[in-house]
């Protein structure tokens, strides 16, 4: 009789990214996964009661290794957390494709993930209030950086033109804290 397979959650999420890179989101099933991690539905089941808690997994782990790029700014300096922004999306952007982008769009129909979702943006936003110059700066390119994602997501920006479109927006960041606009 041969030995049942070990696997890991980490190893399971790690099969799941591999499923949904390669053949997107509506390929990742419990049994998809299963069979890529050559273990039984069962298995799977035992780590993750659904495909819904496989797809929580997979945005939490990607949310932690965004956080972790991101660092922990002070709130009171916009343009700094608005950089460290930046950085991290252009550094977490070559993990995440259209396809892994497109799973998070069908996380978002959960009103629960939605909510989480709203409430993450509104902290994001009170780290970034302020009336003067260098808030508005880094509200314009916080924005601004939010719009590529949603152009990736839709497949409208390609690999090519994405580190250089997130440098237009950075320089255009230094730029305005700069010169502020009165």
């Amino acid at each position: 009789m041969g030995r049942t397979a070990m696997i890991t959650r980490d190893r399971l999420l790690e099969v799941a990214e591999d499923i949904v890179r390669s053949r997107g989101g509506a390929a990742l099933t419990i049994g998809a996964l299963a069979q890529a991690a050559g273990v039984s539905k069962g298995g799977v089941q035992y780590s993750f009661a659904s495909k819904d808690a496989i797809v929580r997994a997979l945005i939490d782990r990607w949310t932690a290794q965004f956080d972790a790029l991101l660092g922990d700014p002070p709130p009171e300096d916009p343009v700094l957390f608005v950089d460290r922004y930046i950085a991290a999306t252009r550094a977490s952007q070559q993990a995440l494709d259209a396809k892994m982008a497109a799973l998070l769009v069908s996380y978002l129909e959960d009103p629960a993930n939605l909510r989480e979702t709203r409430a993450w943006y509104r902290g994001v936003f009170a780290r970034l209030s302020g009336d003067g110059p260098e808030a508005r700066a880094a509200r314009v390119a916080f924005l601004a950086v939010e719009g590529l994602f949603l152009m990736r997501i839709n497949g409208i920006d390609d690999k090519d033109s994405w580190a250089g479109l997130l440098d237009d927006v950075e320089a255009t960041l230094l730029r305005l804290i700069e010169t502020p606009v009165k």
